[in-house]
């Protein structure tokens, strides 16, 4: 990528005043050009209201921003992308049944007497691709590609606007390692152009890898800023959280009763031999393997959501039927998915109703008439109970931060008497004061005699939080451990496909 002159962006005394709450107070910093700039902070802290206002989505209450030293305010996304500005949001802004080529360059496709020309735009699409290394088909489909290409893709459209400050939010959530190191390197040249990067992540280690310098926010405040050679991860936590979190994991031994869940000779999409294992009341079992391990798939056919092609599901010794969803839920087994706003919440909802929407039959009058006084006060009880924090329950839960929405589904479980819990993911996307929160939960859960299933991408959480561990490689169940007996070394080399352990 060729050099140009470094792009300087600052925050001037920053508020932001929605109904009923003030998400960002009097916040100022800047971001060098030339530099990668951590933004940190607990959910809610108003990181994602901070980058609404730089992509023009929001318009400040009070303050201004500032490019090169210049105040700029923009009336809309419009305004922000023509100022050089781009927001790579976690949610991928691009049109799926559209090709690469026709989003690299949608609202300025070149054209020759009112038709697009197809000749011009595929070239234009294969030099711009080219300057982030890559060789993707310009007419192939966005919605074809896999989440790191289709990452690539809105990295190159921003691009080809002449963006010069571009902000990442949580953009390595959902890849691998080796996508990961991809994405760091166009990062990392981004930075040699003289783009001023701002990097909003949870995971610590890439913080402390690829940035120059961080911002701390919390509860719409700015905390402290500085280079980051002045920061240790313990400070930079503490700061996030305003107070000590000596044991992240909360783990606690404790007494397992009988095997509550057993699964026999499982069979089904994404795995490629039957699956049996069997996990405890009271006991907390972690599935960790690399991305197409199939994790997530074996969840999903234990809570009925996708169909079994051999094998069964047994609770307490009884087999479960598992045709549909409902089955596993009246049977006590429940899911948080992975994917928490595709397939966890309804955004158009408020936290009551996402809170109630599985338990409110068994309360319904008559089974038909909304109990209206359980219905706010078992919604209530959740909030309380798991801290979830929200200006009232009538709030859209779209508009509340991923802990807290995790929270929210947990507690519609909760409301259920439930007997086995299956958590894809439970923190991903999640800060670290949330995660210790959502791990004292999974705890308090144990105790009661729950049967705790987590699935985990971070290894050091699952070997925190684990009784025992399942390691998944390529479809199948390679080993399962003792939390005395799993290391790290032991549960990466079982989860590598066998020809890469035995190179390695």
């Amino acid at each position: 990528m060729s050099s140009t002159v470094a792009t300087s962006l600052a925050f001037d005394r920053v508020s932001m005043e929605f109904p009923g709450v003030k998400a960002l107070d009097n916040v100022s910093f800047g971001v060098a050009g030339g530099s990668v700039h951590a933004l940190v902070g607990e959910n809610g802290a108003g990181k994602s209201t901070l980058l609404k206002i730089l992509s023009g989505a929001y318009t400040p209450s009070d303050g201004t921003l500032q490019l090169d030293g210049q105040p700029r305010r923009f009336d809309g996304t419009s305004a922000a992308i023509e100022a050089g500005i781009a927001v790579i949001y976690q949610e991928l802004h691009l049109v799926p049944e559209m090709s690469v080529a026709e989003n690299l360059f949608l609202g300025h496709l070149p054209q020759r007497h009112g038709i697009v020309n197809r000749r011009e735009l595929a070239a234009a699409a294969r030099k711009q691709l080219e300057m982030i290394g890559e060789s993707i088909d310009p007419w192939t489909k966005v919605g074809r590609l896999p989440l790191a290409q289709r990452q690539m893709v809105e990295i190159a459209k921003a691009l080809t606007r002449g963006a010069r400050v571009i902000a990442f939010d949580e953009p390595t959530s959902s890849l691998s390692d080796r996508e990961v190191r991809r994405l760091f390197t166009i990062i990392r040249e981004l930075k040699a152009r003289g783009c001023a990067i701002l990097y909003v992540s949870h995971r610590m280690e890439e913080i402390f890898e690829l940035c120059d310098a961080i911002t701390i926010l919390r509860d719409g405040r700015h905390v402290e800023s500085g280079p980051l050679a002045g920061f240790t991860r313990d400070k930079v936590v503490q700061r996030m959280v305003g107070r000590e979190l000596a044991n992240i994991y909360n783990y606690q031994p404790r007494p397992h009763a009988a095997p509550a869940l057993a699964v026999e000779g499982l069979l089904g999409p994404g795995l490629t031999a039957p699956c049996s294992f069997s996990a405890a009341a009271g006991e907390i079992l972690g599935f960790f393997g690399l991305v197409g391990a199939g994790r997530s798939e074996l969840m999903r056919l234990i809570f009925g959501a996708t169909p079994i092609a051999a094998g069964r599901v047994l609770l307490a010794g009884e087999p479960v039927k598992l045709a549909a969803p409902r089955h596993a839920i009246e049977a006590g087994i429940v899911l948080c998915p992975e994917d928490r706003k595709k397939e966890g919440i309804v955004p158009i909802r408020s936290v009551l109703e996402n809170t109630n929407l599985s338990a409110r039959r068994r309360h319904a009058r008559g089974g038909i008439l909304i109990n209206e006084g359980w219905e706010q006060s078992n919604a209530s009880l959740r909030a309380e109970q798991l801290r979830v924090k929200t200006p009232s329950l009538q709030q859209l839960i779209r508009n509340l931060s991923g802990g807290n929405q995790q929270k929210v589904i947990l507690g519609r479980w909760l409301s259920e008497n439930v007997k086995v819990i299956l958590l894809d993911e439970p923190t991903r996307g999640i800060d670290v004061g949330a995660k210790s929160e959502i791990y004292a939960i999974m705890q308090d859960l144990a105790r009661q005699g729950v049967c705790v299933i987590v699935v985990s991408s971070e290894l050091p959480e699952v070997l925190g939080v684990s009784d025992r561990i399942a390691v998944m490689r390529q479809g199948v169940i390679a080993a399962v451990l003792d939390r005395a007996d799993a290391t790290e070394e032991k549960v990466l080399k079982l989860a590598l496909p066998a020809e890469t352990a035995r190179a390695s």
